[in-house]
């Protein structure tokens, strides 16, 4: 039988497993911290945790039993499974740090809002002296209800001397078998097995890596010691259009990223759409009795491009110990 938890304790035991679990190689091993992401509905909807011998701490601890994990009706398109004990959550449960769909975000503060930005532009969602997170965003708009729609396509990452790109390559028809995410690191693009639990992460800064937690389309990101990020690529499907008039089109499924991040070294001093719910002196300006509480002031987060620093409320490159720490942590000279 499948545990559910709420969703503090499920990001709890996602980011405690994750921790420990980015020392695989670059082949193909088992999955971060016993996570999977599967499919309802298809030929893998179910997964199982094994009792394998290894998590039993104490002659007194019971081990684990094997158990069966199934999505339920919360999570139409993908769940992510840890074990051992069958935890299943959404990627796009409430929790701080989490951006899905058109897109709604869940602030540091624990409040969620929509941030609709706009096509084809850039906004700085993390501004910070040593970390920079921009994110590209797609759009549709829709001339029976005169209503635009948007979408985060791709993300841009800074860190001292580093940049990292991971986006969802635009699609017709998707074929949730091929891979379409694409990662790129200081401007080469990043290739991984398509295999759960395949691990890249560059000589030059071995703080960063990514993990497949599935063998396309869903990834874990992390900078040691800075931020984890869990990604997938999905796309607008047929009864999504249909249920929130997004009129999509033959041409166009719309692929974006569902994102839910973990910071660990924020400044007091960050901003940006996101980043600055995790002020300690942050005041929420929401109206959060409504039904869809949407975050303005637009144009202190609009960026020139994805990599640019130039939005009105940026901080990155700003001299500090921080960012003198970030270096030494991700930097191979530095280890």
């Amino acid at each position: 039988m499948a545990t559910r938890w709420s969703a503090a304790a499920v990001v709890s035991a996602l980011l405690v497993v994750l921790a420990g679990a980015m020392t695989m190689s670059a082949t193909a091993q088992a999955p971060p911290g016993g996570m999977t992401v599967f499919v309802p509905g298809k030929r893998n909807s179910e997964s199982t945790c094994k009792d394998d011998g290894k998590t039993r701490k104490g002659k007194n601890k019971p081990k684990p039993k094997p158990c069966t994990a199934r999505c339920n009706d919360r999570c139409p398109t993908k769940c992510l499974v840890l074990c051992p004990g069958c935890i299943t959550f959404c990627l796009c449960d409430f929790y701080p740090g989490v951006a899905c769909g058109d897109p709604r975000f869940t602030g540091g503060d624990g409040n969620n809002f929509y941030f609709h930005g706009k096509k084809d532009q850039d906004f700085c969602v993390v501004a910070d002296s040593d970390l920079h997170i921009n994110a590209h965003f797609i759009g549709n708009h829709n001339p029976a209800t005169g209503r635009d729609f948007t979408w985060i396509q791709a993300i841009g990452v800074l860190f001292p001397n580093h940049r990292l790109s991971l986006g969802a390559l635009r699609s017709a028809k998707w074929n949730p078998a091929v891979d379409r995410l694409e990662i790129a690191f200081d401007d080469e693009r990043v290739n991984l097995p398509r295999a759960v639990g395949a691990r890249w992460s560059p000589a030059s800064a071995p703080a960063l890596s990514v993990t497949r937690t599935s063998p396309v389309n869903d990834v874990v990101v992390e900078l040691k010691g800075v931020f984890r990020l869990v990604a997938s690529a999905v796309p607008i499907t047929a009864q999504e259009s249909s249920v929130h008039n997004y009129g999509i089109t033959a041409d166009d499924c719309l692929a974006h990223l569902d994102l839910g991040f973990k910071f660990q070294g924020l400044s007091d001093d960050v901003h940006g759409v996101l980043g600055q719910t995790y002020r300690s002196d942050y005041v929420s300006k929401l109206n959060v009795a409504a039904k869809m509480p949407v975050m303005g002031g637009g144009a202190d987060f609009v960026s020139s491009g994805l990599f640019a620093t130039d939005c009105a409320v940026a901080r990155f490159g700003r001299s500090g110990a921080s960012a003198d720490g970030i270096a030494m942590v991700t930097d191979a000279k530095y280890v």
